[in-house]
Formats: structure tokens, C-alpha cells, sequence
């Protein structure tokens, strides 16, 4: 099964090198295993475009929907055989990034 590991996190700031390492060992570790489906980091919430096609025309409108502290920063596409072992993975994974993480089954 999948599930998207989303990192979360109060601030855009990259990563600092130790944790870079760290996560690149954990990306390492996910891969050599067969967890690693695919991972990406995120721009700020302020670059994003929230898309409403629900009317007549679509509305566009600059900026999160949401105003909010804590936003997704980051993500993994990880793949393990059930919730026990991506929850066991995504502990690592909040330790290799030093944020919260938040994990999903992908339906």
C-alpha cells in the first residue's frame, strides 16, 4: 500500500546540512529497502495558486486558502505493507528532517 508522508513545518527555510544528510541517509535507506516511491520539498505556501471551478467560470486567487502557522513543506510517496510499518518509517523520517510529519493512506 501507499501513503503520502507529508512534513510539516512553521517555516519555508531549507533544511540546514545536518539535516540534509540526514535525510538524504533516510532517502538512501527508504530506497535500498523498496520503500521510496518519490519525494519533493515545497515552495511557500505564498507561491501557490488556489484553483475554484466549481461555477461559472474558474476563480484564481493568490496564496494558501487556508491562513494557518504550520504548513506542508515537503513530502514522501512511501510504500510498506501496512500502517504499523509506514508509521515505524515516517518516525525515522521525523527524526532525519527534525519536523512533524503527517502520514495518509493514498486511496
Amino acid at each position: 500500500m501507499q501513503y503520502l508522508v507529508s512534513v510539516i513545518h512553521d517555516s519555508d527555510a531549507l533544511a540546514d546540512s545536518d539535516e540534509m544528510a540526514a535525510i538524504d541517509a533516510f532517502n538512501d535507506k527508504l530506497q535500498a529497502q523498496g520503500s521510496w516511491v518519490f519525494a519533493g520539498g515545497l515552495a511557500a505556501p505564498e507561491a501557490s495558486t488556489v484553483i475554484d471551478n466549481r461555477g461559472e467560470s474558474p476563480v484564481l486567487t493568490d496564496g494558501p486558502f487556508l491562513e494557518t502557522k504550520e504548513f506542508v513543506i515537503g513530502f514522501w510517496i512511501m510504500e510498506a505493507p501496512d500502517l504499523d510499518a509506514v508509521l515505524q518509517l515516517a518516525a525515522e523520517g521525523s527524526r532525519a528532517c527534525n519536523r512533524k510529519l503527517e502520514v495518509r493512506p493514498i486511496r
